[in-house]
């Protein structure tokens, strides 16, 4: 009991620092997920690319939340940069090795914030060479899941997607 106490004593502007802190993520966490979903249901986006700005928005609230707590708990700025520096440089030339993986993150970013096309949509991509006429079947993080007229299944990378002009044939309700 007297360790409970004396780690209270020397610590307590930081434990009610962390326990403010988390509260204040969590309320931040539910108002940011309800503006999302009043938002989405105005614009009629589909359950599941709701979920998945959502968990964006999550990930990005709790690297936030994470940073001011370890700062609340004494770690220097100057440490967290060298650290987070440090993991960039490493991160980067990791990306740097396969650019396309990070190209295709952020084009499905794109294309889950700005709805060119929706799930069940038909939509033609005109290419040079050849033009594809297809069904949207899912939409993933690196790419779109076509379904062509024949019924074969078409995976096209986002970063594609988003470099080739688009016409939308037929919109589902």
């Amino acid at each position: 009991m007297e360790f409970i106490t004396s780690f209270f004593n020397q610590y307590h502007t930081q434990i009610i620092a962390t326990i403010i802190t988390l509260v204040v993520i969590f309320l931040i966490k539910l108002i940011v997920n309800r503006i999302i979903k009043k938002y989405s249901a105005h614009a009629n986006i589909k359950e599941i690319r709701i979920k998945i700005i959502i968990k964006y928005f999550n990930v990005l609230i709790n690297i936030i939340g994470f940073v001011l707590l370890i700062t609340i708990w004494g770690v220097t700025p100057q440490w967290l940069f060298a650290s987070f520096a440090s993991f960039f440089a490493i991160v980067g030339v990791a990306f740097f090795a396969q650019w396309s993986i990070l190209s295709n993150v952020t084009a499905g970013f794109i294309i889950y914030f700005t709805s060119p096309f929706k799930i069940g949509d038909t939509i033609k991509i005109l290419d040079k060479d050849m033009g594809i006429e297809a069904k949207v079947e899912d939409i993933k993080a690196f790419y779109v899941i076509l379904l062509s007229k024949e019924g074969l299944p078409i995976m096209i990378p986002n970063n594609l997607i988003l470099q080739k002009a688009i016409y939308t044939i037929s919109r589902e309700e």
